[in-house]
């Protein structure tokens, strides 16, 4: 049987990460003072930063994966779902705005940004790589092959990316979605996510031959029984995600309102007082 306690530690991986969290450090310590004069030092964005470089490791890095892998196709869908989810949110939280607008400006590349992260193309993008990748022979193609992982793993992130920015973005330059944007925003990218929960979950046969014949981690836990838990995952995952941005959007534009009508109130007092 498979030993699924194995850690990853390709160079590829942890140099990758080190090289992430190498070239922040730079950035944010000594060309600071060149990209932002006067900016302090951005702690929480460290923060949140390096915690979403670990959780990205533990993610593709831990035993976890091994059981993504060749065991579970639940885990691996909990895999996929932190991947989407969790790590780029901290990544994207982690970038101060005056990292990413001082390295648009410079690099002419503004008008391209601009396009890839509006909303519609942004979550357009992320429906279509996450839809394609669960095509069973791709998806089983990636569990056979390490490059191909690889591959399918980054194209996760980076559409993760754009599916976070109109929601999250610290940029001036390429600023988030209205709150109503927002809103309409998480409900676009629900209702494009609900083919492929609806194909994963309602399937009648087993879509990926690497679970139907793995070996059982646990006897009672057929491979059927896996990947409909796996699909309830991702529709309920995805659906809590949306309406947390719907919810929090919602919130947001309901104080603005707020604020906005108790300022008129003020003025019409003061106005009232002095006449």
């Amino acid at each position: 049987m498979i030993d699924w306690r194995h850690w990853h530690n390709e160079p590829y991986l942890v140099g990758g990460l080190v090289l992430l969290g190498w070239a922040w450090a730079i950035l944010a310590g000594p060309l600071r003072r060149l990209l932002a004069p006067g900016a302090a030092y951005p702690r929480r964005q460290a923060l949140w930063f390096y915690l979403g470089l670990l959780i990205f490791y533990l993610a593709v890095g831990s035993p976890f994966d091994q059981i993504g892998e060749r065991f579970l196709f639940s885990a691996h869908m909990l895999q996929h779902q932190i991947l989407a989810f969790l790590a780029p949110l901290l990544f994207v939280l982690g970038l101060p705005g005056w990292m990413i607008d001082s390295w648009l400006g410079r690099s002419g590349l503004l008008r391209f940004a601009r396009l890839f992260t509006r909303p519609l193309l942004a979550g357009f993008i992320y429906i279509v790589v996450t839809s394609i990748w669960h095509m069973p022979y791709l998806y089983d193609w990636a569990l056979q092959d390490k490059i191909v992982h690889v591959i399918e793993h980054i194209m996760f992130f980076a559409a993760a990316i754009l599916l976070w920015w109109p929601v999250v973005s610290p940029s001036r330059l390429l600023p988030p979605a209205s709150y109503a944007g927002q809103m309409i925003y998480a409900v676009y990218v629900v209702i494009g996510m609900t083919p492929v929960f609806a194909y994963i979950v309602f399937s009648q046969h087993i879509l990926y031959p690497t679970y139907e014949f793995a070996p059982r981690l646990f006897p009672d836990f057929d491979a059927a029984s896996d990947q409909l838990l796996a699909g309830v995952m991702m529709e309920l995952l995805g659906v809590a995600v949306s309406l947390a941005i719907f919810a929090t959007a919602f919130f947001r534009w309901y104080r603005v309102g707020e604020k906005r009508d108790a300022a008129e109130a003020d003025a019409k007092r003061a106005l009232l007082e002095t006449t």
